[in-house]
């Protein structure tokens, strides 16, 4: 389904933080990355998974 707006916003840079603090060893579920790597990765990691949920958020669809 294609919204004219977008059905939320794209997640701070702060707000994207926040949740990666919470994530739970072995529950990480938008990405095929592990949990770990992502709560051990750097900001360059961070940001790279930042992107990839940004465009599924804007796209409102996952990729293949």
């Amino acid at each position: 389904m294609h919204t004219a707006e977008p059905l939320m916003n794209e997640p701070s840079a702060f707000e994207f933080g926040m949740a990666i603090e919470k994530i739970k060893r072995h529950k990480s579920q938008l990405t095929p990355m592990p949990a770990e790597l992502i709560k051990a990765g750097d900001e360059t990691i961070r940001s790279e998974v930042r992107k990839f949920i940004n465009s599924i958020c804007n796209k409102e669809e996952m990729p293949e």
